[in-house]
């Protein structure tokens, strides 16, 4: 049997990560008529992770939100199913887990984020058992829901840690969800709800801000700001919230936690010469508003691995990736980068079983809605069916293939 013909060595565009930034850019870069791209992704399964939150708050299937990755890649892509681990943007070159090493003319980088969950003390082996569990993993999503959809008292704790995370709204979410779970079955007054936050407010915009702080006080529930916490006893069901204004930490006992693990950027980009020098969590530098590299104008970054003032949310990507696509075009002819991002993310918060906000804001934090004529600002039903049927669509049938 003769062996299959090795890839070549080098591509006029490589992107690393097959997630939502990364096809979405190929898709883009195909439609415009690049012909030699690769994309370095290992895993053959590409998850929708916003649906996640409703797994979790029984609303919707997992299965709802999986393809394979060979049905989302686009026609033309050369698929290198291999890691990346490491990069030298002054050769031009990425080094693969196998340790192939592959050159390139422009670089796109979108891996993503990794989950640390060690980060944590007492996290990782308590996930999973014990009332412990989380929707940033599929596999404990649906275990959320059968949490939540048995407890009838107790104490329920909902955490979200320090630093950037991808999808900042979804640790309010499930708490949300999860409440009113709890109101319609009678048995709210009898669970102690604590959402544990780590910053100065439930939402960075104001009108958004009042709204969640409404939400949770219809739903009873205790919200501890500056806080977030920073032990877990698995076995004994304690967990230790920190006050980080007053520096003071008290240890709750829990019958359900859902947490959020610390997040951070891959370690080989983290310890590389890509990695912003401001950012304590290794994300990658990139100017935000041509997201090009500020050292090397040939490598672009997007995603939740760029270091940009905005919330990681794949709304953010949607607009980001046009923004790439044009800049890194004008490259190859030869052209200073004059398309622009202007900080666009998108937030919907789930804040009942069929209710929804839709927080819509740039990089000041003004708000920019963008569908006319409807206040998003209020919870609306219609809101939430766009979160469960309508984006899902969005994303599977336009984003991933370059149309929206």
């Amino acid at each position: 049997m003769t062996p299959a013909p090795a890839a070549p060595s080098r591509h006029q565009v490589l992107i690393v990560g097959g997630g939502s930034a990364g096809i979405t850019v190929a898709a883009r870069l195909r439609r415009a008529g690049v012909r030699d791209i690769a994309l370095l992704e290992p895993s053959e399964t590409h998850w929708y992770q916003p649906l996640w939150t409703l797994v979790g708050g029984g609303q919707a299937p997992l299965r709802a939100s999986l393809r394979t990755e060979a049905d989302v890649m686009p026609p033309g892509v050369r698929w290198l199913r291999e890691r990346a681990t490491a990069v030298d943007p002054a050769a031009r070159t990425v080094t693969t887990a196998s340790g192939r090493v592959l050159s390139y003319g422009q670089l796109v980088l979108a891996p993503g984020l990794e989950l640390d969950w060690d980060g944590l003390p007492g996290l990782a082996p308590a996930l999973g058992h014990d009332g412990v569990t989380s929707n940033y993993r599929p596999d404990l999503a649906p275990l959320t829901w059968e949490f939540i959809r048995r407890m009838r008292r107790g104490t329920a704790v909902f955490t979200m840690p320090s630093g950037p995370v991808k999808c900042g709204g979804a640790p309010q979410k499930i708490a949300y969800l999860a409440a009113d779970h709890w109101r319609k079955r009678g048995v709210l007054k009898s669970i102690r709800t604590i959402l544990v936050l780590p910053e100065p407010a439930m939402f960075k915009v104001p009108v958004f801000d009042r709204a969640l702080r409404e939400t949770a006080r219809r739903y009873g529930i205790e919200v501890r700001l500056n806080s977030e916490m920073t032990a877990v006893d698995g076995p004994a069901r304690k967990a230790v919230l920190t006050d980080h204004t007053t520096g003071t930490a008290e240890t709750v006992r829990y019958d359900l936690l859902h947490a959020v693990p610390p997040q951070r950027a891959p370690r080989w980009l983290a310890d590389g010469p890509l990695a912003d020098p401001q950012s304590p969590y290794g994300y990658v530098a990139a100017d935000r508003e041509t997201l090009q590299h500020p050292d090397f104008p040939d490598v672009f970054v997007l995603g939740d691995v760029a270091n940009l003032p905005t919330s990681k949310t794949g709304a953010a990507i949607r607009k980001q990736a046009p923004v790439v696509v044009s800049n890194l075009l004008a490259g190859l002819r030869g052209r200073p980068a004059s398309t622009r991002y202007d900080g666009y993310t998108s937030c919907p918060l789930v804040t009942a079983r069929n209710k929804m906000l839709l927080a819509e804001f740039d990089y000041d934090l003004r708000p920019t809605p963008s569908l006319p004529f409807i206040d998003t600002t209020r919870e609306r039903t219609d809101m939430w069916f766009l979160k469960r049927y309508g984006l899902p669509q969005l994303y599977f049938r336009a984003m991933l293939k370059g149309l929206a």
